[in-house]
């Protein structure tokens, strides 16, 4: 399909309807890297492809879906990347060590990382509550930023972390009690 002369109009077109839905729904990511791997899924998939509007909907509607997904994966990919890379002080903060302690210890720092996985992977807790937490403690945005982006209140927000806080202290204590025996 890339190889069609037809795919650079193709692409002309669709390419700037791809990156203003990856700017307004996912703003932290490479808008252009997820079109460009956007696009090659699609190249894959457009020999299988049959356009039935009336029965699929639009091709734009299928087209957004593959982006979508794609953006999904790479926030999923990009939160575990950061979640691996949280620092010490992150650590110190989020298991209730004092942040002054100098011997925060590389079990300590990995009981942190396997509770985060734990919690962000519940499916009990909603997306939106995971997501929240993360650009609270991961990624550091303020909090009436996390807000603002999710068109709810601040005490909401407030109130999702302590939640999500509560949730991540029970787990470390439960992994530290596995780990006493």
């Amino acid at each position: 399909m890339a190889s069609d002369a037809r795919w650079p109009e193709f692409v002309a077109r669709y390419r700037p309807m791809m990156l203003g839905y990856l700017k307004t729904r996912f703003p932290v990511l490479d808008a252009d890297d997820m079109v460009q791997d956007t696009l090659i899924a699609l190249s894959r998939a457009l020999p299988h492809y049959r356009y039935a509007p009336d029965e699929t909907g639009r091709f734009r509607n299928y087209l957004t879906g593959i982006l979508h997904n794609k953006a999904l994966k790479q926030c999923e990919k990009d939160r575990k990347e950061r979640a691996m890379k949280s620092s010490f002080l992150q650590s110190a903060q989020l298991t209730a060590y004092s942040p002054t302690d100098s011997d925060i210890s590389s079990w300590q720092t990995s009981l942190l990382e396997i509770a985060m996985e734990q919690l962000l992977s519940d499916e009990k807790i909603p997306d939106q509550s995971k997501q929240i937490f993360q650009r609270l403690t991961v990624d550091g945005t303020p909090p009436d930023d996390v807000a603002a982006a999710y068109g709810i209140s601040r005490n909401s927000v407030d109130k999702t972390k302590s939640r999500m806080m509560a949730r991540l202290r029970r787990i470390v204590r439960a992994l530290e009690a596995v780990g006493d025996v």
